[in-house]
């Protein structure tokens, strides 16, 4: 998990000259809308409509069934051919599809700021993404709630409709974040997935759809069993940002979150070194991958800013697909 060392001084986290804006900038729904264009943003966004189905009585919407007329019931439902057949009045029932709050689940641990392949800064991409989420449920008119910690820190806020709201909760997000900025390296909080899960699951009992975006390196298997738990109590999906690899022959100055000094350069360029490293790196994704498909989850990798939005729209797709699935089903 590698960072950067700006003008040859160790660093735990990559330069500020990044593609995504720190959190002193405005407005984070308007940059999002100026950077998605309006094709993407109208096939991602019908992605997150009609989620949870309910059943009601009214107009305008898909024909459910029909049901005996009640006091209260509008008129102008009956069924006139019905009643006639059954001799009392009959009304038709109409079905919704109504969309589930948004939930954003953020790992802040120390691995969260290091650098991305592209040489981003991962809490740049862990922040867009979670951007682009609450933009699209902004749009829908649905609530956005958050959970954002580590081992030594959690914050959360209630589901709450409005660009007001969804501002505050982005800004909290990215202040979680850029905190690790302020502490030593070495006294940065680690990241514990469970700890985020456990409160998602005791504070939220309504059904939602819960975006958890952390690193490749989580969740592990001290996270299984809250993975199994939110994944029967809400629709569960994972963002894992990648992680650049410390030792990469010709990619410069750089080194570990997890270690106290830069590493040398006879270490950089050890072509044997970076194999062994990118193999363990490699088994490590597998692993993670591995529990997440045993969990039935749909999940992605994000390796830069570029490729963001195209691989949400497509995790997007796969959600809505798998929750069909299920909805059958049941």
């Amino acid at each position: 998990m590698s960072a950067p060392s700006p003008s040859g001084a160790s660093s735990l986290y990559p330069p500020q000259e990044q593609s995504v804006p720190r959190p002193s900038r405005g407005s984070r729904l308007a940059g999002v809308r100026r950077r998605m264009s309006l094709p993407v943003v109208r096939r991602a966004s019908g992605l997150l409509d009609g989620r949870n189905r309910s059943i009601f009585v009214g107009h305008g919407q898909d024909f459910s069934d029909l049901s005996l007329y009640r006091p209260g019931d509008d008129v102008e439902d009956i069924d006139w051919k019905a009643t006639a057949r059954n001799g009392k009045p009959v009304i038709k029932r109409f079905q919704r599809e109504s969309n589930l709050p948004l939930v954003l689940a953020l790992d802040t641990g120390r691995t969260m700021g290091a650098q991305a392949p592209s040489g981003e800064d991962k809490r740049d991409l862990a922040l867009f993404t979670a951007e682009i989420l609450a933009y699209l449920a902004r749009m829908r008119g649905d609530t956005v709630a958050v959970v954002a910690g580590d081992a030594q820190r959690l914050v959360s806020r209630p589901p709450r409709s409005g660009s007001e709201h969804a501002e505050m909760i982005l800004t909290l997000m990215a202040r979680q974040l850029w905190h690790l900025d302020e502490l030593d390296p070495l006294a940065a909080p680690a990241s514990d997935v469970s700890r985020v899960l456990e409160r998602v699951s005791t504070t939220f009992r309504r059904r939602s759809l819960v975006a958890l975006v952390t690193d490749t390196s989580h969740p592990d298997a001290s996270a299984s069993d809250w993975l199994r738990r939110l994944s029967v109590q809400h629709e569960l999906m994972v963002v894992q940002v990648a992680d650049d690899l410390p030792v990469a022959p010709g990619k410069g100055r750089s080194r570990d979150v997890e270690m106290v000094h830069e590493l040398p350069a006879f270490l950089r360029e050890d072509a044997s070194l970076a194999a062994e490293m990118a193999g363990a790196d490699a088994s490590r994704r597998s692993q993670v991958s591995a529990l997440l498909d045993s969990r039935h989850l749909e999940h992605t990798t994000v390796t830069s800013s570029s490729t963001l939005i195209p691989a949400l729209a497509e995790l997007l797709r796969r959600q809505r697909l798998a929750s069909s699935r299920r909805r059958r089903v049941i």
